[in-house]
């Protein structure tokens, strides 16, 4: 990674760049960003989501994870809907039925990989979404927290207060519904009561003030809050220590550091941006200061992490700055009306470029909504988020504001960087290692995590193999070899909808083991808190009608909504094309296994030795010493006698491999696969010491419904339209040439309807766009 700055800043940190370099080496980062079709729903309805991946670095879409974990969690942290949803090309889509039971409350929506688990969940996708049960009274809601006061928070630039060192404090006030509190007054006062310094916010309950703490001297804040008196304390003030200043100068940021108590001793700055240090520069303490000056043209767009080092190397301070981004997406929509009547057709011609107005293929996912008191437009969008806020903790209030050039602006995003972003970024980390990593990326599908132990002693067992097979006919066995924490990782493919699971070792070996299959969600959560629910008397009418409309939604057209695309798996079994396959009723039946294999198949032998039933097969090159794999429906079946007391004439078919087959960590001296006419196991038993479970796979993806109104005869069906999601097109994807149309039909509801497109390009540029029409009748 290149270094500018001082001559010889490389050999002054060489072993923090070092370390550095290496810890990013293996700390890959992925970004998830996710477009929800709305933000308020009601039980009954359905969520329509897209996923979109992109790597840290260069925020372009990212092909490495194939699986988005996504969840809704209450305020108890309590996932009350969960997904897996397929990856393909750094994109994927999913829905999630919002069920009846659920409580009125605001939730988050969350979503992340397997791998962003090695990380913190601070970094997970989330936002916040309100859910209403029309048959529950708004005081049956989530109890969001037990806040009955605004918090109010302080943050010294640079993380320290000082005492004899001028420094600047940002503050945030935040209401319980999670929004900044707009107008208070604030005041810093000493032990005597007397003012040192006043301040308000500038927005969104946001803002900074100057302030030298004196040697001697206790302070507290007095805040007036919607005509109430709070009192709070502030952060420490150390007796020695360092402050750290930024200073915006236009084409440089101006870093001023000063010290008290600190014997003269070189400094050192070090900015990185996404994962790559941009700028490195020494100074040498000049009677307790020191000035550095980043120049903008050398950092990356985006939020730069600047790090002050002490003369051993050890960070002291820290600040965010922030680069507004120079590539963007540009979203032009146009509907071919601004009104329209019901179930008409509205067209919609899109054109995407870049900030050069360049036209451009692009990505893009399409809402289209009623606007009522219900809804509002949700103010994070994708280019806010992958620039801005993905890189700072918690919820940010307005954040587009941010991104538009003027005085009021900068000063707000100054203030949001002090108070949002100032995070300590782990340096502990980065210093001492590499980071853990227990969780793998899942490169091709969804990997099934278990835990494999001694029955006898609950002792982790090493290095036994282990089957994981999913009943049917088609043919699908996953083995995995147990590390030496007894964890096993069985790296499934094409593993679609809830099936039936079933996972054994071998039980003529390894018959003493107990196997547990493991949560593939995160159990750790975010400090981010949700807003308190409250719905206001102007909902009331907007609630119940589309409550109401909702319900005849699902008794019309209650089979529309639960139609599912195809997935298109192969159905071709785990090894491939056999050697030989038999489909039995094309021959003579016979009623017992030994005779099928005596008759049908002459690469095997069949021997019975002291009651227990021998096979042995061989081909043109070698005899294969050891039995081979006998498998009913896709399941093993190792006990010999077992599987020849499978009904034959339940089977369809039989596959024969007549060669050694290699498959992960097992190795099978050749296979007979028998399967059957149905997916299930026509009352074969499978062997109880095996696990048998329930297991949630990949999610099918679901067809949205939009009602086509081209006959007339289809625009006077009595059948009722109460839809009020008229549209969602998660694919909707521009050409070379940045065009695409699109079209869709309103409802039988009249009003003001928004449509929301965001998307990507392959470069890495976001955008997003909102249009509007209105439909009357």
């Amino acid at each position: 990674m290149a270094l500018a700055g001082l001559p010889g800043v490389a050999q002054v940190l060489p072993e923090v760049k070092s370390r550095f370099d290496a810890y990013q080496r293996t700390a890959l980062q992925e970004k998830l960003y996710v477009h929800t079709n709305k933000n308020f729903y009601l039980t009954g309805e359905i969520l329509w989501f897209k996923v979109y991946n992109v790597d840290g670095s260069f925020n372009r879409p990212f092909d490495m994870s194939k699986v988005a974990y996504v969840e809704v969690l209450n305020a108890d942290h309590t996932p009350v809907m969960q997904a897996k949803i397929v990856l393909k090309d750094g994109v994927g889509s999913g829905s999630i039925y919002v069920p009846a039971a659920i409580a009125n409350g605001n939730y988050t929506f969350r979503a992340y990989t397997s791998w962003m688990k090695n990380f913190s969940p601070e970094y997970f996708f989330e936002k916040s979404i309100t859910i209403v049960n029309a048959q529950k009274s708004p005081e049956e809601a989530v109890v969001v927290n037990n806040k009955a006061d605004d918090d109010v928070q302080f943050f010294p630039e640079g993380g320290h207060l000082v005492k004899g060192l001028n420094g600047k404090v940002g503050f945030k006030v935040t209401a319980t519904t999670g929004k900044g509190v707009p107008a208070f007054m604030g005041a810093i006062v000493d032990q005597k009561n007397d003012t040192v310094v006043r301040f308000k916010p500038l927005k969104f309950g946001i803002g900074s003030f100057d302030f030298l703490p004196v040697a001697g001297n206790t302070y507290k804040a007095v805040l007036k809050i919607n005509n109430q008196q709070v009192i709070k304390s502030i952060p420490a003030i150390e007796e020695q220590g360092y402050v750290m200043q930024a200073s915006d100068k236009g084409s440089s940021w101006e870093i001023n550091v000063q010290t008290a108590g600190i014997p003269a001793e070189n400094v050192y700055l070090l900015a990185h941006n996404r994962q790559v240090i941009k700028q490195a520069q020494g100074a040498v303490l000049n009677n307790g200061q020191a000035t550095f000056t980043l120049e903008k043209s050398k950092l990356d767009d985006g939020i730069s992490h600047i790090t002050l080092f002490n003369g051993r190397q050890q960070p002291v301070c820290e600040r965010l700055v922030f680069k507004r981004p120079a590539k963007k997406l540009v979203i032009n929509a146009q509907t071919d009306n601004p009104v329209y009547g019901t179930r008409k057709k509205v067209g919609l011609d899109i054109e995407t470029k870049n900030q050069n107005q360049s036209l451009l293929a692009a990505n893009l996912s399409v809402s289209v909504f009623q606007a009522d008191s219900l809804q509002n437009l949700n103010e994070q969008d994708i280019a806010s988020y992958l620039w801005l806020s993905s890189s700072l903790r918690g919820a940010i209030e307005g954040a587009g504001y941010y991104f538009e050039q003027g005085a009021e602006n900068n000063e707000a995003l100054n203030n949001l960087l002090i108070t949002q972003g100032w995070r300590n970024f782990e340096w502990n980390k980065v210093l001492t290692g590499k980071p853990e990593i227990k969780y793998l990326p899942e490169y091709t599908g969804h990997i099934v995590t278990g835990k494999l132990t001694d029955a006898a002693n609950g002792n982790a067992a090493k290095g036994i193999t282990a089957y994981l097979a999913i009943p049917g006919t088609r043919v699908q066995l996953f083995p995995a070899r147990s590390d030496s924490t007894g964890r096993l990782l069985f790296n499934t493919k094409d593993f679609y909808g809830l099936s039936e699971m079933v996972v054994q070792t071998n039980m003529q070996y390894d018959s003493t083991y107990k196997i547990q299959i493991t949560n593939p969600f995160a159990e750790q959560y975010s400090a981010t808190t949700l807003p308190a629910f409250k719905l206001n008397e102007g909902m009331q009418s907007a609630l119940e009608t589309n409550s109401l409309n909702m319900q005849v939604l699902n008794v019309y057209a209650a089979p529309k909504l639960r139609q599912f695309y195809d997935p298109g798996v192969d159905s071709v079994a785990f090894f491939g094309k056999p050697d030989k396959s038999y489909l039995l009723d094309n021959y003579v039946r016979f009623t017992t296994v030994e005779e099928v294999l005596r008759e049908y198949t002459s690469w095997l032998t069949v021997a019975k030795r002291r009651g227990r039933f021998k096979v042995t097969m061989f081909n043109e090159v070698r005899l294969l010493e050891d039995d081979p794999l006998v498998l009913y429906n896709g399941i093993p079946v190792f006990d010999m006698n077992k599987a020849f007391a499978i009904d034959p004439l339940k089977v369809k078919k039989l596959d024969v491999v007549n060669t050694r087959y290699y498959y992960g960590p097992a190795r099978f001296d050749g296979m007979l696969s028998f399967t059957g006419y149905k997916d299930d196991l026509a009352g074969f038993e499978i062997d109880p010491r095996a696990l048998v479970i329930d297991y949630e796979g990949l999610q099918l993806q679901r067809k949205f419904y939009s009602p086509v109104y081209d006959t007339e005869e289809q625009r006077s069906s009595r059948l009722p339209d109460f839809r009020n999601a008229l549209y969602w097109q998660p694919d909707a994807l521009t050409n070379a040439q940045g065009k695409t149309s699109l079209s869709f039909y309103t409802s039988d509801q009249p009003g003001k309807y928004i449509g929301v497109i965001q998307g990507l390009t392959a470069n890495g540029e976001a955008g997003s766009r909102y249009f509007t029409f209105e439909v009357k009748k």
